[in-house]
């Protein structure tokens, strides 16, 4: 038994801003690398993030690779070079770079597509077709296996949501549809597309635990800061450009506050490399930054499916953040389905174009969900 003051908040081990580089898939044989944390996180398993355990897939010009999880609800793979195909107990996934394609726990009435030597549950086999640049190709591999291992438990075998494929060239497709204007004639300051299932009706998610974005920073801009109460594992697909015939660089700020200015207290840089991942921890300030010629883009991956069934994801954007601080008061952890008590927000039109972060560029205000509708689903041969 526990004095409460002194053990409300125990001393755990934090979530620690990580880089993984392209390089770990780039070149080499046929692999999985965990991208694993688990001695910063003091875990006896893998893990990236406490409920999330995320992996580069290196496959070589016409080689298999077998990936597997004993107990997972949730698993998603990003094709982030090449063409190939995966076979699943469900059926076989054709993909090509750009796709993504996510998985629920499938159980055991169907047969395994790999032979059980390797001691994989729900084992997929991965083969690629061709991939011109660097002799292989590379998928983004995210799961939930660490919650349940935590947990101690395994899913039932009734599907949480049914398999299906997201197209790369539909998502870009989608992104460039939304108008960069918002409905108050402001730029806007973000333009991006929620991964949403049908079968999670409530939260919008991906699958109940994993919540996914696919988001563009056009070339000379900057996203202002937000931060979430989920960790963002995220996958820098384009850096625009990385540095060519434009110069330049894409870069996150990352903090763990926001002065009233609206400016993130003593911000760590992490650079962007396409290809790579880093980590963002939970309720940190962070924003984007596109000093280069191109769009960039990046695909974060969250546990926030789970926040935001419990109604604590708490996503907060600098604009409305900002006009709290100034004038002295903290909203707690939850909002109303409106925002019209948010004293002073200020709307991408009312922020100065251009301005440096500390001066409280671009719009960090709340709008209402673009709802882009189902893109794909199903599509297993």
């Amino acid at each position: 038994m526990l004095e409460y003051t002194a053990n409300a908040n125990p001393a755990m081990s934090e979530v620690p801003v990580r880089i993984f580089p392209a390089a770990l898939h780039t070149s080499g044989p046929t692999r999985v690398v965990p991208l694993d944390l688990s001695d910063a996180l003091q875990l006896d398993y893998p893990a990236t993030a406490p409920n999330l355990l995320a992996s580069f897939l290196r496959i070589d010009e016409s080689d298999n690779l077998e990936t597997g999880v004993t107990h997972a609800t949730s698993q998603s793979f990003y094709v982030i070079r090449g063409s190939g195909y995966s076979d699943t107990r469900a059926g076989r996934v054709e993909w090509q770079a750009g796709d993504l394609f996510v998985l629920p726990y499938l159980g055991d009435s169907s047969p395994s597509v790999c032979v059980d030597d390797h001691g994989l549950n729900q084992c997929v086999r991965h083969h690629c077709n061709s991939e011109p640049t660097h002799g292989g190709c590379a998928l983004y591999y995210v799961h939930d296996e660490p919650l349940l291992r935590y947990l101690g438990a395994r899913p039932v075998d009734t599907r949480r949501f049914q398999p299906a494929l997201y197209p790369g060239a539909t998502m870009i497709e989608t992104v460039h549809g939304i108008t960069r204007l918002d409905e108050t004639g402001a730029v806007r300051n973000r333009r991006g597309i929620l991964l949403s299932s049908p079968d999670s009706p409530q939260t919008k998610t991906l699958t109940p635990t994993l919540w996914s974005l696919l988001n563009s920073i056009d070339a000379g801009a900057d996203q202002a800061p937000h931060r979430h109460n989920s960790v963002a594992l995220d996958l820098a697909v384009s850096s625009g450009g990385d540095g060519g015939s434009g110069g330049g660089e894409v870069y996150t700020l990352l903090g763990r506050g926001l002065h009233a200015n609206g400016s993130i207290v003593e911000p760590l840089k992490v650079e962007w490399e396409s290809g790579g991942v880093f980590v963002t921890p939970p309720g940190w300030w962070h924003s984007h930054h596109n000093d280069a010629a191109e769009t960039a883009w990046v695909l974060p991956m969250q546990d926030a499916g789970l926040y935001t069934h419990q109604r604590t994801l708490d996503i907060r954007f600098q604009a409305e953040e900002a006009a709290r601080l100034k004038e002295g008061w903290h909203r707690g952890a939850t909002q109303s389905a409106t925002t019209a008590d948010s004293p002073g927000a200020k709307s991408d039109a009312e922020s100065p174009a251009g301005a440096e972060l500390g001066g409280g560029a671009g719009a960090g205000d709340f709008v209402e969900p673009l709802v882009v509708g189902t893109l794909m689903f199903g599509h297993l041969a």
